[in-house]
């Protein structure tokens, strides 16, 4: 195990194009695969906290289903208002078929 990492499944988890919620250290964190590579963020929405597990992805953009705020899954940057503040983005690290997460 790398140092920080923590273990949130396995590769097979998290099928292309779909949005998954794991949980880190007590945090929700949206686990995503865009077109083969994993990226995660906080899955909780900065605007007034929606859950974005529970939005759309579009490509790379998550979209909150409360007010419709984006965030890009690879970089946890705000794409589309309301919201202002980013998601956290957390370093993915792929180590066989188990996929690690840790906080950047």
């Amino acid at each position: 195990m790398s140092e920080g990492y923590v273990e949130v499944g396995q590769v097979s988890d998290f099928p292309a194009g779909k949005l998954k919620k794991v949980q880190v250290g007590g945090e929700d964190v949206l686990v995503v695969n865009v077109a083969g590579s994993i990226y995660a963020i906080t899955s909780t929405c900065t605007h007034r906290g929606g859950p974005l597990d529970e939005g759309e992805l579009e490509g790379n953009v998550v979209i909150c289903p409360w007010h419709g705020g984006q965030f890009d899954v690879t970089t946890g940057k705000v794409v589309n208002p309301p919201p202002m503040r980013d998601e956290v983005a957390f370093a993915v690290k792929v180590q066989g078929t188990d996929v690690l997460l840790k906080k950047e």
